[in-house]
């Protein structure tokens, strides 16, 4: 066992320890260089070019800036490593720029500028990248649902409730169902990105600067659509981190739900749906195992993004309200595998809902068991009868058992059997074309057009309804994606108008 003196003298007497260094600060600077790099430097540009704006800047002093930030941000970032001779990736960036234009002219980038409110822009701009991809990927996923709703509209099959069969509705209707979730996530994702595209810079440590910036001009180089207008929140609130996380982890385990549904659907006892073959292995020992590997991947894959998402969750919440940079750099990395993760789920989904098969001919029979249209006896007896209503549903209940008993489906019993059962309960008698209406699964899905049933065409009334809802969402995820590169080609010709005129 080594000594006190020991130690010290192998881990080193001045910061940072060489514990310290291979345990974090090594870690750190990895996930900086993998997911940061572009990003530093996009905010390096746009500082440097207010600056010049604002005359903080002589304007050849901003171009000869700006030509030796252009040149190191051309480097191979995926090529660094981690060097004890600073503290991070920021310090090692800032030192090579320094080798390009000297130490005295490379300081004055950080004019009106801190390592809080850039670390925290950093994020934002990363984060917001995710997010987008995030929407892409959920909208594609939408496509797939309501092409294979629009086909099955009048596919009648079994709803469960408890597990157990319910009553009859539409694979247009449950997938449709499905839809209307996904949809409402990915609303979740667009309040999380109007909560995280608004800008931070120009608070610095907490208090601004007394230099005069303009904060908005910054916003606007770097596509933010508003600033995080109070200093201290600028650099302090971590809210925009929840919400981006409570986003997709919602949208996770929201899947983790249907993508179990599909699983089960995809077996040999089920049969509803046949996953088609690029997206199945076959077993290594049993050749007719044909194994949904795609599905199961994505079930992980989904507990997984809602797991790194969480964490990030925790590691927020005892974290003091004030800067939250130093926290952020071992959370960031967990969103960002958070929505990689939900990304890779949500494109296996779309690849096996848009190919998959499915047997409408076993599913339409497997309606006519388990007496699941016995409800529609009751609604009869009920509506057209005058049975009271709770009676009705008695004489329903005993039907069902007397069906069950005799070992018989409801499309067995003849009429005739069915109204001595029910006058035996109450004076009521069903014609042989009323009884053929209520056990019939279809007949069941037709009467159900209330808004919202899975009668077909009120499904493909509400498919037709969400199809041009989704082309527009589609629209506001292009438009989005236009105003960004609009603002970097804004960007781009301010850096270089700069550097042309040094």
């Amino acid at each position: 066992m080594k000594t006190r003196d020991e130690f010290i003298h192998e881990d080193g007497s001045s910061f940072p320890g060489k514990t310290y260094e291979e345990h974090l600060l090594r870690h750190v600077f990895n996930d900086q260089r993998d997911y940061l790099f572009a990003e530093m430097f996009a905010i390096h540009r746009a500082h440097v070019v207010m600056l010049a704006e604002q005359n903080i800047l002589a304007r050849d002093e901003a171009g000869t800036i700006l030509a030796g930030v252009e040149k190191v941000r051309q480097i191979d970032f995926r090529k660094l490593d981690y060097d004890p001779l600073y503290e991070d990736l920021f310090f090692m960036m800032e030192s090579r720029i320094a080798e390009e234009i000297g130490g005295d002219l490379a300081g004055k980038v950080h004019i009106a500028r801190s390592r809080n409110d850039m670390g925290v822009a950093m994020y934002r701009l990363v984060l917001r990248n995710h997010i987008l991809t995030l929407i892409q990927n959920t909208l594609l996923l939408g496509e797939a649902l309501l092409e294979q709703a629009k086909e099955h509209a009048g596919t009648v099959m079994t709803a469960y409730t408890h597990t157990q069969p319910a009553q009859p509705t539409t694979l247009g209707h449950y997938l449709l169902a499905i839809y209307d979730v996904v949809i409402r996530d990915i609303h979740r994702l667009w309040s999380a990105y109007e909560g995280v595209n608004r800008s931070p810079l120009g608070a610095a440590a907490l208090s601004t600067t007394s230099f005069p910036i303009s904060r908005d001009r910054v916003r606007e180089l770097l596509g933010f659509s508003s600033i995080v207008e109070n200093s201290y929140d600028a650099i302090a609130g971590g809210d925009y981190l929840l919400e981006t996380a409570t986003a997709v982890m919602t949208l996770m385990i929201n899947a983790g739900r249907w993508i179990q549904d599909l699983l089960l659907q995809a077996t040999r006892e089920f049969g509803v749906i046949r996953v088609a073959d690029p997206y199945v292995q076959i077993s290594s020992i049993m050749p007719q195992k044909r194994n949904p590997v795609s599905i199961e991947h994505s079930r992980s894959l989904a507990s997984s993004a809602a797991g790194e998402a969480m964490s990030a969750i925790q590691m927020i919440h005892n974290t003091p309200f004030g800067d939250i940079v130093d926290t952020e750099d071992d959370l960031q990395p967990h969103l960002y595998r958070s929505y990689e993760k939900a990304s890779r789920v949500l494109q296996l989904m779309h690849a096996v809902i848009r190919t998959m098969e499915v047997d409408a001919e076993k599913i339409g029979k497997r309606a006519n068991q388990s007496c699941i249209t016995i409800t529609e006896l009751s609604d009869v007896l009920a509506r057209d009868k005058g049975v009271p209503f709770r009676k009705a549903h008695q004489i329903a209940s005993a039907v069902a058992k007397e069906c069950t008993s005799a070992g018989k489906e409801l499309n067995d019993i003849e009429v005739e059997a069915a109204n001595a059962w029910i006058s035996s309960i109450y004076p009521a008698a069903l014609t042989e074309e009323e009884w053929k209406g209520i056990v019939c699964p279809r007949e069941f899905v037709k009467r159900r057009k209330i808004q919202g049933g899975p009668n077909p065409d009120e499904v493909k009334r509400m498919i037709a309804e969400r199809e041009e809802d989704l082309f527009n969402m589609e629209k506001t995820l292009q438009n989005k994606k236009e105003c960004l590169l609009q603002a970097d080609q804004s960007l781009d010709s301010a850096v270089q108008n700069l550097i042309a005129a040094k």
